[in-house]
């Protein structure tokens, strides 16, 4: 098993930051891709970013490049995302997930997270 714990959502204003974190334990972690996922109300939940634990690679839903950025702290078990240059669109429910290949799709990733609320007003 593999436990998730993110932290960091709240309410931001149009064009301010946040950044969340995802604190992993239990199984090696570092064998897994951490991925990043959001619900909006009323919405299927859909891709964010992604990152291995190697580093090999990392990658980006469309809406997001440029302004949203994945890391992890390897000695921490921790990934974050960092969230600039927010919009109102990008409130939804944040979903930290580890799966065992690269994938988009939400089917492909095995822990989830309870996710944190990120509220953007306009």
């Amino acid at each position: 098993q593999v436990q998730l714990v993110e932290s960091g959502g709240g309410l931001v204003q149009a064009g301010g930051s946040l950044r969340l974190s995802c604190a992993a334990s239990g199984r090696t972690v570092s064998n897994y891709v951490m991925g990043w996922f959001r619900q909006a109300s009323g919405k299927e939940r859909e891709f964010v970013a992604a990152i291995s634990w190697g580093g090999a690679f990392s990658y980006y839903a469309d809406p997001v490049k440029g302004r949203f950025t994945i890391s992890k702290n390897n000695a921490k078990n921790t990934v974050y995302l960092q969230m600039n240059s927010l919009k109102p669109e990008d409130t939804a429910v944040y979903f930290c997930a580890a799966g065992a290949s690269r994938s988009y799709s939400p089917l492909e990733y095995d822990y989830w997270g309870q996710g944190t609320q990120v509220t953007v007003s306009s």
